[in-house]
């Protein structure tokens, strides 16, 4: 993820250290897989490195510290972890950080990267994995959901600004918003129509 930040920056004209005003990050991560699967595994390589260092490098409570930390990024470095909503949220929360004045450009995203690689899974009746490994998004034969690997980022900036400083602008957010089903869903893991309905109109 911060191979990907640094890539964002270049491609949008802004390389780190030559900008001016406040940079934030608004970031997540799934489950530090990797470091269960590999890293524990080595008790006396922890050991060797500290376990509190180990810990920091690893925890994904600090994605977007680390990100700050390693670009030199001065504006608000929020880590926040929403399941599958985590990067369309990290997206709200730059969007209404710039509008409060609290940064002149945002870095937003997350990344996803499951260890060991292509592991599979185990279909369970009624559970919200697919039963045939296929996902059929808003589809009437959907029976389920594929988790996948992936990272991505987004470089925001209010539109005035962009404009006048001549940055490629490829699209424009012209609302957002973050709500929650509550308990009026069939479970924890399915979304309710009326709560999706309800932040379609909110955004």
């Amino acid at each position: 993820f911060l191979e990907l930040c640094w890539e964002c920056r270049e491609r949008a004209g802004h390389v780190p250290g030559a900008t001016s005003g406040p940079v934030g990050v608004f970031a997540g991560t799934n489950n530090g897989t990797y470091f269960q699967r590999h890293v524990q595994a080595h008790p006396d390589l922890i050991e060797k490195l500290g376990a509190f260092q180990v810990m920091v490098a690893n925890e994904k409570d600090y994605i977007a510290t680390r990100i700050a930390h390693k670009l030199d990024l001065n504006g608000p470095a929020i880590s926040l972890h929403t399941a599958c909503s985590t990067s369309l949220v990290a997206i709200c929360q730059a969007v209404d950080s710039l509008r409060a004045g609290q940064c002149d450009m945002a870095l937003a995203g997350a990344a996803s990267v499951v260890c060991p690689p292509r592991s599979g899974y185990r279909y369970q009746e009624g559970s919200m994995l697919s039963p045939d490994g296929h996902t059929r998004t808003f589809d009437q034969n959907a029976q389920g959901t594929v988790f996948g690997d992936g990272a991505a980022v987004v470089l925001l900036k209010r539109l005035s600004e962009a404009l006048v400083d001549g940055d490629p602008v490829y699209a424009l957010i012209r609302g957002g918003a973050v709500n929650n089903d509550g308990g009026r869903k069939a479970s924890f893991t399915a979304p309710s129509s009326e709560g999706q309905a309800a932040v379609i109109a909110m955004a």
